[in-house]
């Protein structure tokens, strides 16, 4: 296949590579997706959706949606925007807020798609090593004099940050963005939520596709001052100024308002983590402190490499980073106490055998 037609950035593009997705059936744990379903209002809300209103375009501003958040979180609609799954947020937010004049700096071990981001903008980095432990480099980060966008807890390792050293972070340089990461901050982080009010400097990101059980939905939005999120409309509306669909407006807003069923799944999740990360120091794995609904961790009796493909062959999917520091490691979804049962027996076995 010629890319003769491809201009000059895209030939120098390297993609994110998302978690393998199955077409068998298997037990999956490589995307740290929910493994348990969507709240049940979700289900009544599909059974009763009127399709005839798709034949008409969405709300623009999800202002339903808008509300919804706001009265959830505490904040005002003005101090909300909603994009096409977080991922779609932070790619506005690099578009909007980062360029030759304002490089962004990120650690060398956290989610992907931050670099990728900024080679499709041209956005010149600063890649700030994590410590020998894996812990964030705030120190260095403060002394950088461009934005900065942190995923919190990280990703691949699990560890978050406390809201202190958030705040420090901030109060460091008020000139410059400082975008906190929050996917998976429900299941044991402190959200920086309701700092948004009193730093014009920070937008936080969040999504319903982890704590909310909807990853087939596509629907993130992010917490700023208005002024921040007039840029990301402003670059939503010169791209697609109808990204959020009916249906996933609709979804999203019941799912947000289902806080009994939220709080239920994410405690179940949290204490399956907690006792399997018990389970595998007992099979001699050593795994970092985890504030996510998955954990990072180093097996002491094999290669991890191994074990990942050992594990497919058996059916059972976890992720596994052929990269330097963090190749000797397995990044392991939390899914139902059954599944993850399963996966230790099978490393049970396959341990044995070595």
């Amino acid at each position: 296949m010629s890319d003769r037609l491809w201009n000059a950035n895209t030939k120098k593009l390297i993609p994110y590579v998302p978690g393998e997705q199955p077409r068998t059936k298997c037990i999956k744990l490589n995307t740290n997706e929910n493994p348990y379903p969507p709240s049940p209002n979700v289900k009544d809300l599909l059974s009763d959706f009127k399709y005839d209103s798709l034949r008409l375009y969405p709300d623009p501003t999800s202002s339903n949606l808008k509300e919804g958040l706001a009265e959830y979180y505490g904040v005002e609609k003005d101090e909300i925007f909603i994009g096409n799954g977080s991922d779609e947020v932070l790619a506005f937010a690099f578009q909007a807020f980062f360029d030759k004049e304002m490089p962004v700096a990120f650690p060398d071990i956290t989610y992907s798609f931050y670099p990728v981001y900024a080679n499709l903008y041209s956005i010149p980095t600063e890649i700030i090593p994590l410590d020998e432990n894996f812990n964030m480099p705030l120190k260095a980060i403060k002394v950088f004099k461009g934005g900065v966008v942190l995923a919190n807890p990280n990703a691949p390792t699990g560890m978050a940050e406390p809201l202190s050293a958030i705040i420090d972070l901030l109060k460091s340089n008020p000139d410059r963005l400082v975008i906190i990461d929050e996917a998976y901050i429900d299941f044991g982080g402190e959200t920086a939520t309701g700092l948004v009010r009193n730093y014009e400097n920070l937008l936080v990101v969040q999504t319903v596709s982890k704590s909310r059980s909807l990853a087939g939905l596509r629907v993130g939005y992010a917490f700023g001052n208005p002024s921040l999120i007039k840029a990301l409309e402003c670059i939503r509306d010169s791209f697609n100024s109808y990204t959020i669909d009916t249906l996933a407006q609709k979804v999203a807003l019941v799912a947000i308002k289902d806080g009994t069923w939220f709080e239920q799944t994410r405690a179940k999740i949290i204490k399956t983590r907690e006792w399997f990360i018990a389970a595998l120091s007992e099979l001699g794995f050593t795994t970092l402190p985890s504030k996510a609904n998955f954990i990072f961790t180093k097996p002491s009796k094999s290669c991890a490499s191994e074990l990942y493909e050992l594990l497919k062959e058996k059916g059972i999917l976890i992720r596994y980073f052929r990269k330097p520091r963090i190749d000797s490691y397995l990044r392991i979804s939390i899914g139902t106490d059954e599944e993850m049962e399963q996966l230790l027996i099978a490393f049970e076995e396959i341990l044995n055998q070595n």
